[in-house]
């Protein structure tokens, strides 16, 4: 599938695809071709490939974006506060990598094609 038209599907720009496709290919989970015909395409066995991988092969070092990003020592409100969100987001980040370690993109493939399977079988006809 080219970079375009997965851009089209998902609602972004053909660059942003790349950008990301780029960390994919780097990890060896996806390759690409040019030329007419080419385009990307899976180049990883789908049951050794986590989505955690895939998270870390996009450049996703953190999971949340959220928590003390600046703090202000002399506020001790700020300080107690930041202890408890830091204390719950590192404990909530340790369960989502756990979880996202063990689903597979097979598994996910297995998924989508129930779903598409299931949708056929409702559409009219």
């Amino acid at each position: 599938m080219t970079s375009d038209a997965i851009a089209r599907m998902l609602g972004t720009n053909p660059v942003v695809v790349r950008r990301t496709m780029a960390g994919l290919r780097d990890a060896g989970y996806v390759r690409s071709e040019k030329g007419h015909g080419g385009g990307w395409g899976i180049a990883a066995d789908l049951e050794t490939v986590s989505l955690l991988d895939v998270h870390r092969a996009v450049g996703g070092s953190r999971i949340f974006a959220i928590g003390n990003e600046h703090s202000n020592p002399n506020c001790a409100v700020e300080k107690v506060v930041n202890a408890a969100v830091e204390d719950a987001l590192r404990d909530a980040e340790a369960l989502l990598v756990a979880r996202l370690g063990v689903v597979s993109l097979a598994e996910l493939a297995r998924g989508f094609e129930v779903h598409c399977a299931q949708a056929d079988s409702v559409a009219p006809k």
